[in-house]
């Protein structure tokens, strides 16, 4: 169960990490196509201010953002304060020598200019247009996408596993419920399969032999006990059934817990006489639940065989009722429960090692169903050690009201 736990967790960090990936990817895109469209609306910007100034062809008449140098016969005039790498005079000669249009990005003064060289009514101007203000915007977008896309990253990683988790936990229930049935349904299913191969085999082994005693009303008993086993085995199923799936419930009727541990008594006495156990039966009248039938005889039957794995001599079962609840105890001279917190745990046994030889391996399962039943019937169920030794379980259920 743990394993499959693991593979559950990394199942759902695997998606998450893909819902990650497939987030950055997508911002990184996103952010792609800002940054271009950012850039070439600055490039725009940039050449219409030079456009818009194609007109100016003296120092005095351009913006302030705009430093110009115009070159006539008579010499040279020049913004002031220019950046030293301006003017371009290789463009300036150039037009000067040649004449037409040059348009360039000079570095100057540690900052990106776009410089047009051009004649103008017989003058050569060349005006440069600052781009550092336009590259810090971009600088600063930059930072800002790469800060996004961490958050992004992080964020999108926190929600894609978070929404992993919680798409998976149908599927980790889905298996916890198939596991919890197989395992409950070997546990329940062990003694009754048991018990009816047990009694095919004595029956054929009766006919087989050819016994002169044998009648025909013997054979009729037997067959009427195997169909009687197998009905049991069937309702065991429907009930296991009914347990493992939410979406059901079992018909709930009067059940008088006195008497059906009488019958479970009876049907565990050749059990007990095996290990040389002594089962005793003390139950007061009209001690009456409403539930389930089959799964009330299913925890009674637990307890039981719970006893008698642990027992040294002797198993006692008490049922007693009040006016609001039914109480059933079953009691062993067995070395008790090593914890009895965890004794209803699944796959946890907290019997101390003693009791008979030779029973079957324990899975942890017996008090664990108990536990189940008790629940699904509103009561409460606990384990301590009996008085003078040994270990006792208490079932509280509620009494039906048709009995008070």
């Amino acid at each position: 169960m743990r394993s499959d736990q693991r593979e559950l967790r990394a199942a759902s960090t695997r998606l998450a990490v893909q819902f990650a990936a497939i987030i950055v990817a997508l911002f990184v895109i996103l952010g792609a196509v800002v940054y271009f469209v950012v850039s070439a609306g600055q490039n725009e910007s940039a050449h219409r201010a030079l456009g818009d100034a194609s007109m100016v062809d003296s120092v005095h008449d351009a913006p302030r953002d705009l430093l110009v140098t115009v070159v006539t016969p008579e010499g040279r005039d020049s913004s002031p304060n220019l950046p030293a790498g301006l003017p371009d005079e290789a463009a300036l000669q150039d037009v000067v020598q040649n004449g037409g249009s040059r348009l360039e990005t000079v570095v100057a003064g540690g900052q990106t200019y776009l410089t047009q060289t051009d004649v103008r009514r017989g003058k050569v101007v060349q005006i440069s247009y600052g781009l550092g203000e336009q590259q810090e915007e971009l600088a600063r977008l930059l930072v800002a996408l790469v800060v996004s896309g961490l958050i992004a990253t992080v964020a999108a990683a926190g929600i894609g596993l978070l929404l992993a988790r919680r798409s998976m936990r149908p599927m980790s229930e889905a298996l916890a419920l198939q596991r919890r049935f197989v395992a409950d349904a070997g546990h329940e299913l062990r003694t009754p399969l048991t018990l009816l191969s047990t009694r095919a085999q004595l029956l054929r082994r009766r006919l087989v032999s050819g016994d002169a005693t044998v009648s025909d009303a013997d054979v009729r008993d037997g067959l009427d006990e195997i169909v009687d086993d197998s009905r049991a085995l069937t309702e065991i199923v429907e009930d296991l059934l009914t347990a493992a799936d939410p979406r059901q419930s079992a018909q709930a009727e009067g059940v008088d817990i006195g008497s059906l541990a009488a019958v479970v008594a009876r049907s565990a006495e050749g059990r007990a006489h095996d290990r040389g156990i002594t089962i005793s039966t003390r139950a007061v009248d009209d001690a009456v639940v409403t539930g389930a039938p089959v799964s009330l005889r299913r925890l009674i039957v637990a307890l039981v065989d719970n006893a008698l794995d642990h027992a040294g001599a002797r198993v006692g079962i008490d049922v007693t009722a009040s006016r609001d609840e039914v109480v059933l105890t079953v009691s062993d001279d067995g070395p008790g429960f090593a914890d009895e917190e965890r004794a209803f745990d699944r796959f946890a046994s907290s019997r101390t090692t003693g009791g008979t030889d030779g029973h079957e391996r324990h899975y942890g399962l017996g008090l664990a169903l108990v536990a189940e039943v008790v629940d699904r019937h509103g009561g409460t169920v606990s384990a301590a050690g009996a008085a003078g030794g040994g270990a006792e379980v208490m079932v509280r259920l509620p009494r039906a009201k048709a009995a008070e």
